[in-house]
């Protein structure tokens, strides 16, 4: 996709490390100019030292591309109002939004704290919330609808298939699809699209990433999968699919279905709680129980395929 996004100026956050670097250094090989934001923390969330973006940037720079890098922290709403500023001010404008920062704090529901909660949909909901709501003002105040405008969300096999310790995280990224449905029909007038990916990768969050000796395990799980299809979502291949969550795990690239009715019971009149309680038995349960609830982790099959 060499050239594809020429021209166009992106924001990625959280992309410092793993999936979020691997998007901005593609992004900037498709010819966009990159905001390489990075709060620099472990995955906890807690400052550390070091500065990953600064790594990002010069690898972009020496690659023949442009970008600079923006240390703000997503879940300020004011901070991440400079980051759009940032982006217009190194470049002259904004067109592609990458949603990718995040922390975790793994807990069991039943012990998890309000603090553990709230990091977490602090830096995940919130930030993408804030990064977003800001980009989409400012398209909206240049009072124009421009093609090529896109806003790129993170949500998580881990809420669309609900990962038993991480109530927080699948709470989160279930509220990225949501603002995701949301954006992609309210800015579509503007000339933008809004999709949310699923990834999966090697990255810090990883609990047991790929051995470093085999090969065709770490290409399989390396982030540039995921990042491939951020870099098609930003093109104008892509500009056809909006409000829809994809998913990029290994070398497959997978579309999710929207939620849509399956079944419904009309009544004549209210329900009580004896009929109700039979016709969802005779209507809602044999689809429930040929296609039930998915446990995690998640079994993500086609029809027709086999584990």
């Amino acid at each position: 996709m060499a050239n594809e996004l020429t021209g166009r100026v992106a924001l990625v956050t959280g992309a410092g490390r793993g999936i979020g670097a691997a998007v901005a250094r593609q992004l900037a090989a498709a010819g966009a100019a990159v905001v390489v934001n990075d709060l620099g923390v472990a995955l906890d969330g807690v400052a550390e030292q070091e500065q990953p973006a600064a790594e990002v940037v010069r690898a972009i720079a020496d690659a023949g591309g442009q970008a600079v890098i923006d240390s703000s922290d997503v879940s300020d709403f004011d901070a991440a109002a400079g980051m759009v500023r940032r982006a217009v001010d190194a470049f002259g404008r904004l067109d592609i939004v990458v949603n990718v920062a995040g922390i975790i704090r793994d807990r069991m529901i039943w012990n998890m704290t309000v603090q553990e909660w709230q990091a977490v949909i602090n830096v995940h909901l919130n930030g993408t919330f804030n990064t977003s709501r800001h980009a989409a003002a400012y398209w909206r105040g240049l009072g124009d609808s421009q093609p090529g405008r896109r806003i790129i969300n993170f949500t998580s096999a881990s809420g669309l298939f609900g990962s038993t310790s991480q109530p927080n995280y699948a709470a989160a990224k279930m509220g990225i699809v949501g603002l995701t449905y949301t954006c992609a029909n309210a800015l579509a007038k503007m000339g933008a699209t809004c999709n949310a990916l699923s990834p999966a990768a090697d990255t810090r969050m990883t609990p047991k990433p790929a051995d470093p000796q085999d090969a065709d395990s770490v290409a399989l799980r390396s982030p540039d999968n995921c990042a491939t299809a951020v870099t098609w979502l930003a093109s104008d291949h892509a500009s056809w699919c909006n409000g829809q969550v994809i998913g990029a795990k290994g070398f497959d690239v997978t579309l999710y279905s929207l939620p849509r009715p399956t079944a419904r019971l009309r009544g004549d009149s209210a329900w009580d709680l004896d009929s109700l309680a039979r016709a969802a038995d005779q209507s809602f349960r044999p689809d429930l129980e040929s296609a039930p609830f998915p446990s995690w982790p998640p079994v993500e099959l086609l029809p027709g395929e086999e584990a």
